[in-house]
């Protein structure tokens, strides 16, 4: 697998994986405390070759993604399941326990977030999907959020986040279709 911008990561066990996977160059953050320094090595690498954010799907993760976005316009964002990540023993979870396998499709289903919204996703379809306010939503958030490759996300950002990676409501109808059919046979 060929990539060409660089990818930011949290540390060297992150790195190894990456390489390991798909030869990639990489950026490690050195944890969530992301120092100016690290922010112009991102930089630099925007202007030069590209960057894709590719952080574990936790909170530290998602602080850096954050922190990342704000301050470097334009990168790109990859995401991999939470249950992709998580350690052989059950303790620990981060990019370093993902398969490379899980990691190439990741960094080859990247998103970039857009300042303008390409269309609305009404609050009263994500309710009807029973993504909001349901017994079952978390689950089925985090179903749609692998099919989608969005990033895990809780009920208040799931709207933000669809929007946010220019989720068209064709998309969120496909995905969710799936969702609905993977449902039926597991109750069946």
């Amino acid at each position: 697998m060929n990539i060409e911008e660089v990818i930011v990561v949290e540390g060297k066990s992150d790195t190894v994986a990456v390489r390991r996977a798909t030869g990639a160059d990489t950026i490690e953050t050195n944890g969530s405390a992301v120092n100016e320094m690290t922010i112009e090595r991102i930089r630099h690498a925007q202007k030069t070759r590209g960057v894709i954010v590719f952080t574990d799907p936790d909170f530290p993760g998602r602080r850096i993604r954050a922190i990342v976005e704000e301050k470097v316009p334009d990168v790109k964002h990859a995401f991999l399941p939470k249950k992709e990540t998580i350690a052989k023993n059950g303790r620990g979870l981060g990019i370093e326990h993902a398969s490379d396998e899980a990691i190439r499709h990741a960094l080859a289903s990247v998103y970039t977030v857009s300042k303008h919204t390409i269309e609305e996703i009404p609050m009263a379809r994500l309710l009807e999907a029973r993504l909001l306010g349901h017994e079952d939503s978390r689950k089925r958030r985090e179903r749609l959020s692998e099919l989608l490759q969005i990033g895990q996300v809780n009920g208040k950002g799931l709207k933000k986040r669809l929007e946010m990676f220019r989720i068209s409501q064709i998309q969120l109808d496909e995905a969710l279709t799936v969702l609905d059919e993977e449902e039926m046979k597991t109750d069946v």
